[in-house]
Parts: C-alpha cells; structure tokens; sequence
C-alpha cells in the first residue's frame, strides 16, 4: 500500500475544495427545510449567486 507521503507535497485543488464546500452549505439548507422544497432563490442566496454577480460586475 502506498501512502502520500508527509511533509506538504499533497496537491490542493481549490476549486474542488470551493465546490464542496458550498455542496455541503446546500446540504444544511436543506436539512433545515424540512419537508419543503428549497426556492430557486433560497438556493442562489445558500450559494452566494448575488455576491459572486456584484464582484464580476466590478
């Protein structure tokens, strides 16, 4: 079996780490609901969809 080996040589991918991040904040969102259906827009604001809009647009 082969290990990573330690001392910081592992890869991060950020984008991926971004993405599971903001799957798992859906994921709270929607245990919170209980037994409705989250909103498009429930889902935008979970994601953030608004700021990311405001940052490009500068």
């Amino acid at each position: 079996m082969r290990v990573a080996p330690v001392g910081g040589t592992a890869v991060q991918d950020h984008v991926a780490l971004a993405e599971i991040e903001l799957c798992g904040e859906l994921i709270i969102a929607a245990s919170a609901a209980r037994e409705e259906r989250l909103s498009l827009e429930s889902i935008d604001q979970v994601l953030r969809v608004a700021e990311e809009r405001d940052t490009r647009a500068r």
